[in-house]
């Protein structure tokens, strides 16, 4: 008993939060005491017009958040940042960071949304060349997703000086033993661009940009590691005035076959908004759900929506309305409604919502070179 006890304790130590791995995370009060994670239910009642993921839990904890929370309320001042690394088209991950920033910008935030072309070259091997394609088609994504391009600043890593020199100067800042800490034994690539990363999330409190600022990244839990440097570093350089920036931090979708997490190795985990609807189709077919074994086990025993990848798509991203949630719910838990008809109801809305975000995004093609031209 008491090796396992000290076996679990090693394995508890041991376990990093990873921002450029792909883990499963089981126990998110673990992370909130382990980590030193802020309940974002402490602060819930207080957000005006909370949108659907603060509803439902989804944004479980925060870092630092009261400053922007108090903005908002009384119409002050704070920014937002968020990005994409331009590896591939918009997927399920992406697009819950994407509600978040766009939802700020309409609580009045100034958004900034960084394309980690320099990050893409070194944790993909994805030049940088290359990946300005995908970029293009990743701003007019989020622009489709109802970004204000006018009210945002939306820049490449490689091509913003400011944020390079910062990641320079603030390596004083930092030494091996810090970032072996934070983020284990890595190449050292992966710490250059850990700075970089410092540096787009405090850009927004340059005095370019009006100065400091409080500001939020809202970010899946495992981006954790590169705000506590942030936070950090911002503590350090005083002359800079920086208020420690927030984060937001959401939960992250299972792969909706029923593996533990979506992987570009494991394409029936996960689809793109680019993808082919007869593709998207297939997996949505073959998502792993709470089924019973039998039709006749669950129209007496009902399903169980806290396991079924169908109902997460719909609880994340695809009903945003609560009662008709709270519908779909009841209908699995009675076992009014089975599987099959829910898979087919989640295929229809998904596709519809698809075909409408490409028709908005094909209109903002040109505006997302434009901008990054």
């Amino acid at each position: 008993m008491m090796k396992k006890m000290e076996e679990d304790d090693r394995n508890k130590e041991t376990r990093k939060l990873d921002p450029w791995g792909s883990m499963l995370i089981e126990d998110y009060k673990y992370l909130i005491d382990e980590f030193g994670i802020d309940d974002f239910n402490e602060l819930k009642s207080h957000y005006p017009n909370p949108n659907h993921l603060i509803r439902r839990n989804i944004i479980f904890g925060h870092r630092g958040f009261e400053p922007v929370l108090n903005a908002i309320i009384k119409k002050k001042k704070f920014n937002v940042l968020s990005g994409i690394k331009p590896s591939g088209p918009f997927h399920l991950g992406t697009l819950t960071t994407a509600w978040e920033i766009v939802d700020f910008q309409k609580q009045g935030g100034t958004a900034f949304y960084c394309i980690a072309d320099l990050e893409a070259y070194e944790d993909n091997g994805i030049p940088i060349d290359e990946s300005y394609e995908t970029a293009i088609d990743n701003v007019a994504d989020i622009l489709a997703l109802g970004l204000d391009y006018k009210k945002a600043c939306i820049y490449r890593q490689s091509k913003e000086e400011r944020v390079k020199d910062m990641a320079f100067e603030f390596s004083r800042g930092v030494t091996l033993n810090m970032l072996k800490a934070i983020y284990g034994v890595r190449e050292f690539g992966l710490y250059m661009t850990a700075m970089v990363q410092v540096g787009d999330i405090l850009l927004p409190q340059l005095e370019d940009y009006g100065g400091p600022a409080p500001t939020v990244i809202p970010v899946g839990v495992d981006q954790d590691p590169h705000i506590r440097l942030t936070r950090d570093i911002a503590r350090k350089f005083k002359k800079y005035n920086f208020i420690p920036p927030a984060a937001t931090y959401h939960k992250l979708m299972r792969g909706i076959d029923g593996s533990d997490k979506m992987s570009k190795r494991n394409p029936m985990s996960y689809f793109t908004l680019n993808e082919d609807p007869k593709s998207i189709k297939k997996k949505l077919m073959n998502a792993f759900t709470g089924g019973r074994n039998t039709a006749e086990e669950q129209r007496k025993l009902g399903g169980r929506p806290e396991i079924c990848n169908i109902y997460d798509l719909y609880k994340f991203h695809f009903i945003k309305d609560d009662d008709e949630l709270k519908k779909i719910y009841k209908e699995c838990t009675t076992g009014e409604v089975l599987c099959g008809f829910c898979k087919k109801r989640a295929v229809n809305i998904v596709l519809e919502f698809i075909e409408n975000h490409n028709k908005k995004k094909e209109k903002l093609i040109d505006a997302a070179r434009e901008i990054l031209e």
